[in-house]
């Protein structure tokens, strides 16, 4: 009888748990959907539900908003010097300025000329182009990766970054706990040769090691606050195309010179302190370039924002594109405003075409962007699957003057869950080149039929229908 009562009071105290956190997922949730579904399972299923909800259901990070706000006091008068200087940088020649403003708004920066943009498509370039910045690195190189692999690529990062501490250089390398594994080894030897080295996402309370949730997305590098790394790709033998499977990697990132690379440095900072409380001395004087002139905003997006900038971010450029749309991911499980503003693209009479992978490293993600398919290509927009090898780039264009390259999928995880960064490019000249780079990739692409003789089987729509069930948390 003793044991049927613990059995018993045990299940009360679950059930008492579950209705609380249904009464937190209520409150907390981001859809009333969202509520209803988190809410309902709590009280019918706790004993099923509450793992899932430790673990996916928490939809707002939580940061030390105070102490943040002090930490962006201590670099304001540089930011608004910044600001001052760049004013004349707000009218883009030729360009729509009413279309980029509130992208600055959202950004809480403006579009600043004097910068340099170089696309870098696919491991080779990439690596080349950031081990030969850090390798003339004169004060500080900072590093941020949501993936990082003790492999080849990773060694030889490593062995560079030694080699630069050696000569006096500072370096700070910031991770995220759950993209990176295994580098206890590979971090200690950093360590004693003098870098500070941080964990995002784990201080603070035993649930936020629990959540699959808030990982930072980011993959960023600043070389002495005057030039800046950002996109597809993390560091791992994988995006050098030495997959077992995947091979080869397709995968694009931008080297930004000039201005914009002290608001990638901004990015970092914020995340550094988030999981140190240290604001590291900096340069923050920002230096313009000679050999290009090209309007560059850099706008990080994450759950601790108040609007859910990333997707307002691509739901603005759709909605306002008048000749095209081009977009490039990897993983395609839209919301539902995305899945409308495509459509209303599409009736404009605006090229609107979506390039994926034809072979994909998560299956139910696959499976979930499988049923959106139909909704948004019967509306006349082009679906594409690249055949040549894995997909992973992040890259959209909009009519001739609009480029992206980013970290940001086009799923509600980048949208709403993930720490991501974008540069957004307004320059003409680098339009054309990433259209070149795209268009090269269509052709090695296979057009996807939507007609009613290539719809499949019954069991394959189901599948998919189940899988949409979890886009809320891919």
């Amino acid at each position: 009888m003793d044991g049927y009562q613990g059995l018993l009071l045990a299940y009360l105290l679950v059930e008492i748990t579950g209705l609380a956190m249904a009464g937190r997922a209520v409150m907390t949730a981001r859809t009333s959907q969202g509520a209803i579904a988190w809410a309902l399972s709590l009280i019918a299923f706790p004993l099923l539900a509450l793992p899932l909800y430790l673990v996916f259901g928490r939809r707002k990070f939580e940061r030390n908003v105070a102490a943040r706000r002090a930490m962006i006091a201590a670099i304001e008068p540089v930011l608004a010097e910044f600001e001052q200087r760049n004013r004349a940088a707000y009218t883009l020649d030729g360009i729509d300025e009413d279309r980029l403003r509130p992208l600055s708004r959202l950004a809480k920066f403006p579009f600043v000329g004097g910068n340099d943009a170089q696309l870098l498509i696919n491991g080779e370039a990439t690596f080349e182009a950031l081990f030969a910045e850090i390798q003339a690195a004169t004060e500080y190189v900072l590093v941020q990766y949501y993936l990082l692999r003790d492999d080849h690529i990773g060694r030889a990062l490593q062995q560079l970054l030694r080699t630069k501490l050696a000569e006096g250089i500072s370096v700070l390398l910031l991770y995220d706990g759950v993209g990176s594994k295994g580098l206890r080894r590979y971090l200690s030897e950093l360590r004693q040769a003098g870098a500070q080295i941080a964990e995002f996402g784990v201080a603070g309370r035993l649930s936020r090691r629990l959540q699959l949730n808030f990982r930072n997305h980011r993959k960023i590098v600043v070389v002495d606050g005057k030039v800046g790394f950002l996109g597809g790709l993390n560091v791992g033998d994988e995006y050098m195309g030495r997959h077992p499977k995947l091979t080869p990697w397709r995968d694009t990132h931008v080297k930004i010179s000039g201005p914009a690379a002290v608001k990638l440095q901004i990015s970092f900072i914020e995340d550094w302190y988030d999981a140190t409380g240290e604001i590291p001395h900096l340069c923050w004087l920002p230096t313009l370039t000679k050999k290009a002139d090209r309007r560059v905003l850099i706008l990080p997006s994450g759950p601790d924002d108040a609007l859910e900038t990333c997707g307002l971010f691509f739901t603005h450029l759709i909605s306002h594109a008048r000749q095209r749309v081009w977009i490039v991911s990897p993983y395609f499980v839209p919301d539902e405003t995305i899945v409308s503003v495509l459509q209303l693209a599409a009736l404009r009479g605006v090229d609107v075409r979506i390039l994926l992978p034809a072979r994909s490293d998560n299956w139910l993600v696959q499976l979930a962007g499988h049923a959106y398919l139909n909704e948004i290509g019967s509306k006349g927009v082009a679906v594409y699957r690249y055949k040549a090898g894995f997909l992973h780039q992040k890259v959209m264009l909009v009519d001739d003057d609009i480029a992206t390259v980013g970290t940001a999928n086009f799923d509600n995880r980048s949208f709403r869950l993930n720490f991501e960064i974008t540069a957004v490019i307004a320059n003409r000249d680098f339009n054309n080149q990433v259209a070149r780079m795209l268009e090269r990739d269509f052709a090695q692409s296979e057009l996807a039929e939507m007609s009613a003789q290539n719809q499949p089987r019954w069991t394959f729509k189901l599948a998919t229908r189940v899988a949409r069930l979890f886009a809320p948390v891919l």
